[in-house]
């Protein structure tokens, strides 16, 4: 705990003490008392602790040069005492002798209030005259001239004693009958066994010439008593007193003749001495004071303050204290500090003894040695130094005086004490140390040579409010009391911001001088510090910087210029700079050159001359700067800026330093009231010239995975510009201005358009260059078709799929959100994309390979197809023909062309119709000639109006019944084509040469599907339901054990009732006698009805095998494009059922090795899986192509010999004999067909 030069309501009571003591001249009226007549008073002793360890003491004391412990010392300190903020002894009172007018408390020499300090040492004695016990002797014998009485004092414990004088009364009577009063002198005399004088109360004030540790006043009494008055004496023996000088005797002598008149009564007794044994603490190291007043002057304790001079601490060994406790030094500081500890206010050391001090601070827990002593030193230095305090004098820069009586975290106690003298704590490197807010020259440079990518980023203050009148909170140590310093802003400000009033305290400041400089500075920092500066280094530079370090920001894109770099070359003398970009020409008078050399240390010299990249200054640098370090110009037109650095933090040998912009000019401007100087730092409040080399791109980007077109206006950066503004419109539109901090400006979602821009440079003060440059581009935005597909391969994989491998798209339109399109067709020339159909779904854009349904003859077709719908311009195109890898031979079943039926394509067709025009299946309209209202102007009565977009339907004429469930490749004959309904050749009248296109548009918006169904039944199976109810949409058919299932197709026919024949999904089966479906409407209805068999749903149609027994097949017209139409030039399938060897081996009727016993009589064999051998409705003849059949005979003996008989595709007969007689042989064997049934 720290207690510096002022002390408020000292914190501890630790005695209170009443004493009784006759006194005269207090003249007063009472019920009981008559006027002028004396009476007892009381004393107070109060007993305050000041300080933990030890003070310097009084400072009006220490001033007038008394020593500790005497009265002059003591008495002189009352002037350092107030009761209730007044001042006991009178400042102009002498410091020797003061007369009783020179108190504001106390009449005379006996009532005066007393001060008996301890300053806090560790040897102190304690304070007398503080009773632990006293005892009581009653003596009551009256002291007469002749008669003095004595008392022996025998125990040798007595510390002081109290001597109680009695008068009866004490009056006199005059001739006229009026009381008056009367004098009565005594002595009282201490004397030891050899009768050596101890201590005497004298008759007279007036002790000139008498040793004073012995002589005191007191021993007379002047005034009237008409009833008992007392007077005590407490009388503290000498402290050197021992116990051989005991026994003591006590003489009270009177003085004053006794009375022989009637009419005078001033007899007095030796009422009874007390011995009093006063308390034996003695609070070492800790300064206390004990005050003795009158109780009759305060009503209660009165609150004192004492002015004291506090705590000692340690000082550096080269200092000296000055009277106003701040220090001096000279020599240099060698690092130790003075082994007696001394007074100051000097902030450092008072922080210093509180990390260090073990008694009253933290010294527990850290030692000396962990202190940085020079950080502490150089801060006092700057705190000492003794500055114009506005009043026609000086006075230190920062001074501590301060009262700590509460407890407080260590952190929050060491920075409030550290923030007085506008310092912060910090550890480094193993020990405590600070940096200060003080005027310093910069230890480093950094610019974008030396810092990571991210560069310089900046943060700055909100400056909507800003404080502009500071009332600084202080002790005035003249009135004791707190006042407030106000601290002004501009006019400029306040008429800006208003009055905007923050209030503050300076922490242990008790100069106003000093409280106005806060106030000040509070005002400066807010207007001029308000930015910080973050970026990150590497270790060669961050492992130097610590906080509080000044450093120096060359950041070129605020400046407007580069300035800064590393060395390719140097000697003491020149240095080889790494880029001239920027780098004048030639040195400008007060041009300089930092540098950062081996040691770390930044040197700065002037600069004589500049050539090219060799930069040569007037004076030599303490050595040469090492290769690659760190160069820095500072021109006058364009300085450099200074920032006090905050944080360091280090990560992965990365450092990030975060700091405070600091300006230098503020020290002068708080203490002198220097005018502020605003540094030229940049270049950039110039006008600035419109940007040059504008140009325009567009391109294709990925944004959030969706492909968007983007405009790229670019230009060529202007020096020491950071903002510009763009204005551009598109067309006709209106311009829209955006602001941008780069030479590049973007518009997402570009249209196909012609844009116009307007650029213009602006300066660091948002100032516009005089003309802008411009730009006119002409975009097509999103408009653009993909790049053709490129190097298509094809790989056979089987008979029913072969890989088609490509160049990947290099469109980002095409890869994100866009399709890679393959369509075939059955032609293997003249084959093009609107003559073909898919040949499975759209693939995502960004494959370059995949597996396709084997065409087998044919021709694959592939276009890119951005995310917006268009197809690239150019066909890949890869011909097949005969692609089966599969050498063995397959039985084709049938081949169906529907457009070669007679008359073609006979199937059922919804929304589309046989054109005679162009020979093919066409999509219908959606006008009907019942729309028409001018039959001559129909062009063609087959397309009317717009095509029918929502699609049609053509459903081959015939199922493919294979007699039994059996594995069929399915080969599609498939060919289409694109067109414009009402831009067909014999629609054409203008004269053929001046067709620019003999094709016609091209129609992409067109496709056709081929699908199939299968069934296991019969396929023209037709069954009569038992009935059926519709309600609502829910139709249940009732057949009596139907087999059929959930999700198959059914085609209906409701022979009564009112349900609407068509195909229809099971949507469940109840149980095994019904099943329902779902009707389109809503109806209410029952009868009878009819149902084929059971087919799966239409699915794709690509080569390959299905299973099956029955197949019907489906095409669909398609169209998203109202002007477009498709048609079906060529369709059709062809079946085919793979060729398939059977053996014996697994046969039911056989052993495990695959023989059958062929017994005695004929043996008829069971394939295991039947074969097809034909059947009416295909291009197989019923049983025209039977399996072929091999046998071989195990056993077989001479003459042995089979024959086969009824060979179907289920199985034969064998016969095994030898001779006419049959006999039991074993055979294998090994049948060979198409087909496998089930």
């Amino acid at each position: 705990m720290t207690i510096p030069s002022n002390v408020e309501d000292a914190n501890s009571l630790r005695f209170r003490q009443n004493d009784r003591e006759g006194q005269t001249a207090i003249r007063y009226y009472d019920s009981e008392m008559k006027e002028g007549e004396i009476g007892s008073r009381q004393f107070v002793t109060l007993v305050d602790v000041i300080a933990e360890g030890e003070i310097a003491g009084f400072p009006s004391a220490i001033a007038a040069g008394h020593t500790q412990g005497t009265n002059n010392y003591n008495t002189t300190s009352l002037k350092d005492v107030f009761l209730n903020n007044t001042q006991v002894l009178k400042q102009s009172a002498p410091n020797t002798d003061p007369d009783d007018s020179d108190f504001n408390f106390g009449t005379a020499d006996s009532n005066r209030p007393r001060l008996i300090p301890r300053f806090g040492t560790s040897d102190q004695t304690k304070i007398p005259g503080l009773k632990e016990t006293e005892r009581d002797r009653t003596v009551g014998v009256t002291v007469t001239v002749a008669s003095p009485q004595v008392v022996t004092i025998t125990d040798t414990s007595t510390e002081g004693l109290r001597v109680t004088i009695g008068f009866p009364r004490l009056q006199k009577i005059e001739d006229d009958g009026n009381i008056s009063g009367t004098t009565v002198q005594y002595t009282i005399e201490i004397k030891d066994q050899s009768s050596t004088l101890l201590k005497k109360i004298n008759t007279s004030s007036n002790l000139t010439g008498l040793d004073r540790d012995i002589h005191t006043g007191g021993g007379s009494i002047t005034g009237k008593s008409t009833s008992p008055y007392f007077k005590d004496h407490i009388i503290f023996l000498p402290d050197d007193i021992e116990s051989s000088d005991f026994p003591l005797t006590v003489t009270v002598t009177r003085v004053t003749a006794d009375s022989t008149d009637n009419l005078l009564q001033n007899a007095f007794e030796l009422t009874s001495i007390t011995e009093l044994v006063f308390d034996p603490s003695a609070f070492a190291n800790t300064a206390v004071s004990a005050l003795r007043f009158d109780s009759e002057i305060f009503r209660s304790i009165p609150r004192r303050t004492y002015r004291v001079r506090g705590r000692l601490v340690k000082i550096p060994h080269n200092a000296t204290v000055r009277s106003d406790g701040s220090l001096s030094f000279s020599g240099s500081f060698n690092g130790t500090l003075k082994t007696a500890k001394e007074y100051c206010n000097d902030p450092a050391w008072v922080l210093y003894d509180i990390i260090t001090e073990t008694r009253a601070g933290f010294g527990d827990f850290v030692s000396e040695d962990q202190v940085d002593k020079y950080a502490f030193y150089s801060a006092s230095e700057y705190n000492s130094t003794l500055i114009d305090n506005g009043q026609g004098g000086t006075s230190p820069r920062f001074s501590c005086n301060i009262v700590i009586q509460s407890s407080h975290q260590a952190y929050t106690l060491l920075n409030k004490i550290a923030s007085i003298m506008r310092a912060s704590l910090y550890y480094d490197d193993g020990k405590i140390t600070l940096s200060q807010d003080r005027p310093t020259t910069s230890s480093y440079f950094f610019s974008y040579a030396n810092v990571t990518e991210d560069g310089f980023v900046y943060t700055g203050v909100s400056q909507a409010t800003k404080d502009t009148v500071v009332n600084v909170k202080y002790f005035q140590n003249e009135t004791r009391t707190y006042e407030y310093e106000t601290v002004e802003d501009t006019s400029a400000n306040q008429s800006k911001y208003g009055v905007v009033v923050k209030n503050i305290e300076a922490i242990g400041c008790s100069d106003q001088a000093q409280a106005r400089r806060m106030g000040l500075w509070h005002l400066y920092t807010q207007n001029n510090e308000t930015e910080t500066v973050a970026f990150t280094t590497t270790a060669d530079a961050g492992s130097l910087i610590r906080p509080g370090d000044i450093i120096t920001v060359q950041d070129p894109v605020r400046s407007g210029v580069r300035r800064s770099g590393r060395i390719s070359a140097a000697t003491t003398t020149q240095i080889t700079v790494d880029n001239t970009k920027d780098l004048p020409t030639e040195a400008a008078s007060g041009d300089q050159l930092s540098v950062i050399l081996t040691d770390g240390t930044l040197e700065t010299q002037t600069i004589s001359t500049i050539s090219g990249s060799v930069i040569t200054v007037s004076s030599a640098y303490a050595s040469a700067p090492q290769v690659n370090g760190m160069w820095l110009l500072v021109r006058a037109t364009t300085e450099t800026e200074d920032f006090k650095v905050i944080s360091v933090k280090e990560d992965n040998n990365l450092f990030t330093i975060a700091a405070m912009f600091h300006d230098s000019d503020k020290y002068a401007f708080v203490e002198d009231g220097a005018a502020i100087t605003i540094p030229t730092i940049t270049n950039l409040i110039d006008l600035k010239p419109a940007p040059s080399n504008i140009a325009g791109d567009e391109r294709i980007i990925v944004l959030g995975d969706r492909a968007v077109s983007k405009l790229i206006v670019t230009w060529q950066p202007v020096a020491g510009v950071t903002q510009y503004s763009v204005k551009h419109k598109l067309d006709n539109g209106g311009f829209q201005t955006t602001i941008v901090q780069s030479p590049v400006f973007e518009i997402f979602d570009s249209e196909l358009g012609t844009y116009e821009f307007e650029v213009y440079s602006y300066n660091a003060l948002f100032e516009p260059s005089v003309q802008p440059t411009t730009l006119t581009f002409d975009a097509v935005g999103k408009t653009a078709v993909p790049g053709d597909v490129k190097n298509v391969k094809i790989e056979p994989l089987s008979n029913q799929f072969v890989r088609l491998r490509f160049d990947k798209s290099t469109d980002v339109d095409v890869l994100h959100g866009g399709n890679v399109v393959i369509r075939s067709s059955n032609l293997t020339s003249g084959a093009t994309f609107t003559n073909s159909v898919d040949v499975l779904p759209a693939l995502p854009g960004s494959v370059s390979e995949t597996i396709v349904p084997n065409i087998q003859t044919g021709t694959y077709i592939l276009k890119f197809q951005d995310d917006g719908g268009r197809l690239s311009n150019g066909e890949a195109k890869i011909v097949v023909i005969g692609t089966i890898p599969d050498p063995f031979p397959n039985l084709t079943v049938l081949t169906d062309r529907e457009d070669t039926d007679s008359p073609p394509f006979a199937g059922a067709k919804v929304d589309c119709f046989f054109s005679d025009d162009v020979n093919g299946l066409v999509l219908g309209s959606l006008e009907t000639l019942d729309d028409e209202t001018d039959f001559d102007s129909i062009a063609d009565f087959d397309f009317i109006g717009a095509v029918d977009i929502t699609g049609g339907s053509y459903e081959f004429a015939n199922t493919l019944d294979l007699g039994g469930k059996q594995p069929l490749n399915l080969l599609r004959h498939f060919v289409t084509q694109g067109f414009y309904p009402n831009d067909l050749i014999d629609k054409r009248t203008a004269n053929i040469d001046t067709w620019t296109d003999f094709d016609g548009a091209t129609a992409f918006n067109v496709n056709a599907k081929l699908l199939v169904a299968t069934t296991d039944s019969d396929p023209d199976t037709t069954v009569t339901a038992d009935s059926y109810t519709i309600s609502g949409t829910t139709i249940t058919i009732t057949k009596s054990s139907h087999g059929y299932s959930v999700g198959s197709f059914v085609n209906v026919n409701f022979t009564s009732g009112t349900g609407v024949d068509g195909d229809y999904e099971i949507q469940s089966v109840p149980n095994a006698n019904s099943f329902t479906l779902t009707s389109a409407t809503s109806l209410s209805t029952s009868g009878n009805c009819t149902y084929s068999a059971e087919f799966s749903d239409f699915m794709p149609f690509v080569n390959g095998s299905y299973v099956g027994r029955g197949f019907k097949f489906r095409a669909d017209l398609e169209s998203t494009d109202p002007a477009q139409s498709i048609e079906i030039d060529q369709l059709g399938y062809t079946a085919e059922l793979e060729s398939r060897t059977e053996t014996s081996l697994g046969n039911t009727g056989a052993s495990a090795g695959g023989f059958i016993a062929s017994g005695t009589s004929t043996k008829s064999v069971t394939f295991t899986n039947s074969f097809f051998t034909g059947q009416s409705g295909t291009s197989i003849a019923a049983n025209s192509v039977l399996p072929s059949i091999g046998i071989t005979i195990e056993n077989a003996q001479s003459g042995d010999f089979f024959a086969l008989s009824n060979i179907t595709g289920s199985g034969f007969d064998i016969d095994v004999k030898n001779g006419s007689s049959h006999v039991d042989r074993n055979f294998k064997y090994a049948a060979t067909g198409f087909g496998r049934g089930s």
